[in-house]
């Protein structure tokens, strides 16, 4: 979607160029994912770190016991030692926070001070299933939404901004798999599934592009009471995607296409725009059947 609409906006006419620019995104989405799996990393070794120091320091107090249970935590030392992870973060070249101490002491400091912390310092549990509800938690409630974080991401690789919600979503997944004793690792080992789905998304951006003419028109035939410059730019550029889904890919169940465009509008979009779109489509799969023009197979009509 990115693609489609720097393509029309910057009114390119070099295909290829802007294929480049959609295979390196993709390599940098799957970049930014690496790079937060391995802040749990580096928030760990700051509170090792730590940790070691205020025992010298704190010998009387409480102190180095609220550091000591996270850097402990099992759920992080699986992840620091999983060998899949890091022959992924030498492939990659993830040393982005090595020179960034303050932005990961920064976020170390929010999580010290925040409630889901403090409940999992002070709980007498000590266990796998406690160590992973609370890196779940934390991930969720602390880091995710943490502004030095999105500094920090800022500053990296701006294009990351966009796709920190994605990332953090599939993150979430991966240290969901996480089990006490693996047969393999949770993380994901490249972006894509396989090859055919890697060129799922040359073709598709392919497709709307070349397409876009009669694309315009099956969008300008299903919407009467609306003007082609009322629509917004985005929505358009939803339509004429799900519209090259309908007619050029019969694997794709239309209503897989239907909700993840509505998915997309309500992310990007504005509020009215997944009430519109999901109208046009909706139409556009009734008609496209009753005339025979939707060329799906059997599992892409289910």
């Amino acid at each position: 979607m990115q693609s489609v609409y720097s393509f029309f906006k910057s009114q390119n006419t070099d295909l290829a160029k802007e294929e480049k620019i959609l295979q390196q995104s993709s390599k940098d989405f799957y970049q930014l994912y690496l790079v937060m799996i391995v802040l749990l990393v580096e928030l760990q070794e700051c509170a090792e770190k730590l940790f070691e120091t205020s025992k010298k320091q704190y010998v009387s107090n409480d102190k180095p016991k609220q550091i000591e249970k996270f850097s402990k935590n099992s759920v992080i030392k699986q992840l620091a030692s999983d060998a899949v992870f890091q022959s992924q973060l030498k492939n990659h070249k993830i040393t982005y926070w090595k020179d960034r101490d303050e932005y990961v002491r920064l976020i170390f400091d929010a999580i010290v001070g925040s409630e889901v912390y403090q409940e999992y310092i002070n709980s007498p549990k000590n266990s796998f299933a406690e160590d992973k509800k609370f890196i779940l938690d934390l991930y969720t409630l602390v880091i995710a939404p943490n502004e030095g974080l999105y500094e920090f991401l800022e500053e990296s690789k701006i294009s990351w901004l966009d796709d920190i919600p994605l990332a953090n979503t599939i993150v979430l997944k991966s240290l969901s798999k996480i089990k006490e004793n693996p047969e393999s690792s949770p993380l994901l080992t490249r972006l894509y599934k396989d090859d055919e789905d890697e060129d799922f998304g040359k073709q598709l951006f392919r497709k709307t592009v070349l397409n876009n003419e009669s694309l315009s028109q099956e969008i300008i035939g299903k919407t009467p009471n609306w003007d082609q410059d009322r629509i917004a730019q985005l929505d358009a550029i939803f339509l004429k995607m799900a519209i090259t889904e309908f007619l050029h890919f019969p694997s794709i169940p239309t209503k897989v296409t239907i909700n993840e465009y509505l998915e997309i509008s309500k992310e990007y979009s504005t509020p009215k725009s997944s009430v519109f779109i999901n109208g046009v489509l909706d139409q556009l799969v009734r008609e496209y059947t009753e005339s025979g023009k939707l060329n799906k197979s059997i599992r892409g009509m289910q």
